[in-house]
């Protein structure tokens, strides 16, 4: 084997990140949307939409590629998908009382915080580069939510809502990989969206909040929510924590913040600053950070004296 070999990843070692990072990109789309059906849902019954939504395009994927009928459901499957959803209860909330910026990266500290349960748990333990990458990501999400101009909307109330999501997150980061290693893909997914949809139709009821808009339009954001945020972000997240540890995954999904908040610059007028600029590329340099794989030294040559003394025994 030549030294160039020894420095190679792993065979399709990329897929896992990339399926993250494009689920991460699409996931940062959700605050979008949920903004923009406001005018006609509450955050809970949008969120309640997305999910029924997309179940049956989701058995209709699930039939179509593996030509069967969904797996059982298993409990970590039930765990996750109650994590998720009380998740996006709280976010949700949150996100009507705070900046998408600030809420998206107080929600994120759960995909961060669960390389650290996995480690505990799943005894994944990861690479010394993985804190550095953490550091610098943290720093930068940190940046990209607290540097913006003074004035912003911004209530302490959303925050405390957003850790509340931070917590259900990384519960359900932690439970979609212990199922991810037992069903496939498109089975989590299904069953993680039918779970969601349950408890998300008690959180409307609990809220008080009408399931039904005042008009046919008001569904546009949530169908536009269960085919971007919830079957291209989310399954493309579990699929790629089949390949992907969990610590690593954390990191790579901070790119969500990234994207809400280029996004929202133009939509909502919330300017990002020089340092919130600054923030968002160090999120994305420790993204990279986190791919890093150290190099192999090659094997350190014999001794000269040993390399006499073997070839006397010859």
């Amino acid at each position: 084997m030549t030294e160039t070999e020894l420095h190679l990843p792993p065979p399709r070692a990329w897929v896992g990140p990339l399926l993250l990072l494009a689920g991460g990109v699409f996931i940062g789309l959700a605050p979008i949307g949920l903004r923009l059906g406001l005018d006609h849902l509450g955050p809970q019954a949008i969120a309640f939409w997305r999910y029924v939504f997309a179940i049956p395009l989701l058995f209709i994927l699930l039939v179509a590629i593996e030509r069967r009928m969904p797996a059982r459901i298993n409990g970590y499957v039930v765990l996750a998908g109650t994590f998720f959803a009380l998740d996006i209860a709280l976010w949700h909330w949150g996100l009507t009382l705070t900046t998408v910026a600030n809420a998206t990266f107080i929600v994120n500290l759960g995909n961060v915080c669960v390389g650290f349960i996995a480690w505990l748990f799943l005894k994944e333990k990861p690479k010394p580069i993985w804190f550095a990458a953490v550091l610098v990501a943290v720093i930068g999400a940190a940046a990209l939510s607290l540097g913006g101009e003074p004035g912003g909307k911004s209530d302490i109330r959303g925050d405390v809502l957003a850790i509340g999501a931070a917590i259900m997150v990384s519960g359900y980061m932690l439970c979609s990989k212990l199922a991810r290693n037992r069903l496939g893909a498109m089975d989590v997914i299904f069953w993680l969206t039918v779970v969601e949809a349950v408890v998300a139709g008690f959180m409307v009821i609990i809220s008080g909040e009408s399931f039904m808009p005042p008009a046919m339009a008001g569904f546009v954001a949530p169908a536009f929510l269960a085919l971007a945020a919830q079957i291209g972000g989310q399954g493309l997240i579990i699929a790629g924590l089949g390949r992907t540890p969990a610590a690593i995954a954390g990191i790579i999904v901070l790119i969500q913040p990234v994207v809400a908040a280029a996004i929202s610059w133009q939509l909502f007028d919330e300017s990002l600053t020089a340092i919130q600029g600054g923030g968002a590329a160090l999120i994305l340099f420790g993204i990279w950070m986190s791919q890093r794989r150290p190099r192999r030294r090659p094997a350190a040559p014999e001794s000269k004296p040993l390399q006499d003394a073997v070839r006397n025994a010859q």
